[in-house]
């Protein structure tokens, strides 16, 4: 089998050249383009309940808050986030996609695609130098917290639960809201 590689740039220009929509759901991974899983509306409420509760941070000028839109890692990856909670520019990121340095948060929400989130995407992240990444594990109903990244992996892991609740920059989330 034969395999095309594509860097970030020319995954843009497929988008400009109309081969792939903006609305397509698609992201570049190691310079394969991918598919992630269907979202569902349990999915999606979570998104939503997450954006409500970093909202105050966006309100003050302290982060902004990025919804699945791409996240620049690497020249030829670029994934979308469910949520990531960027660091404040004036210029809400009008000159540049947010790199790996620019989020202290990632938050990736799993319905369906907790295998995919954990062995794909959290590497990729990890190898970037991304702070620190939430996957929020609906069918568990958990949060695996992962911070300290080093190489392909993050020398910190917490598994959260009910009961418990999440802190970053101020906001507290309790987890039986989120789950």
């Amino acid at each position: 089998m034969t395999r095309h590689r594509f860097s970030v740039e020319d995954f843009h220009r497929m988008v400009e050249a109309g081969i792939l929509s903006e609305d397509d759901r698609v992201e570049p991974l190691e310079g394969e383009v991918v598919e992630p899983s269907p979202v569902g509306k349990r999915h999606m409420a979570t998104v939503k309940k997450l954006m409500d509760a970093f909202f105050p941070l966006q309100a003050r000028r302290q982060a902004l808050l990025q919804v699945q839109d791409p996240l620049r890692l690497s020249p030829d990856t670029e994934p979308q986030p469910d949520l990531a909670i960027l660091r404040f520019r004036e210029d809400f990121y009008a000159e540049k996609i947010p790199e790996a340095e620019d989020p202290p948060l990632v938050i990736e929400v799993a319905e369906s695609s907790l295998d995919y989130d954990l062995k794909v995407k959290l590497p990729l992240y990890a190898r970037a130098g991304v702070l620190e990444v939430w996957v929020v594990d609906l069918e568990n109903r958990r949060v695996l917290v992962h911070r300290n990244p080093e190489g392909r992996a993050y020398r910190e892991a917490l598994a959260l639960g009910p009961g418990e609740s999440l802190d970053f920059l101020g906001v507290r989330i309790p987890l039986e809201e989120l789950l």
